[in-house]
């Protein structure tokens, strides 16, 4: 069965993403870039750009579900937030398309990509 999943690493200056299309055990990368946010000054202006993007993105590539990377606790609170709302956005995004989201710590993502949990970005 095809399945096409949208890949998020969020971000308030860079956002990461992916879109794969799986068939069974085969693989296909169909896109993969960032969202650059670095230019912009205004952090509400960011979330808009962010809401913009992953809706053009899902609209482009109609995903069957929506992987993103879960918020970390990190040392400085004020960077976790912001993090949590540039995710928040993209999550509402999906579900204002109706796509089924699942969130994965960071370190099952490296674990499933590199074989090493602790791996460096």
């Amino acid at each position: 069965m095809e399945r096409i999943i949208l890949g998020i690493d969020p971000g308030t200056n860079i956002m990461g993403y992916g879109v794969l299309r799986t068939d069974g055990k085969k693989v296909e990368m169909l896109a993969l870039g960032v969202i650059d946010l670095r230019k912009a000054s205004d952090p509400y202006l960011k979330l808009g750009h962010i809401y913009e993007r992953v809706c053009g993105i899902i609209e482009g590539y109609l995903p069957d579900y929506m992987a993103i990377e879960a918020p970390f606790f990190g040392k400085n609170i004020q960077s976790m937030l912001k993090l949590g709302r540039a995710q928040g956005v993209a999550i509402a995004a999906a579900i204002q398309r109706q796509v089924p989201i699942t969130e994965y710590a960071p370190s099952k993502i490296k674990m499933a990509i590199t074989g090493n949990g602790n791996a460096s970005k």
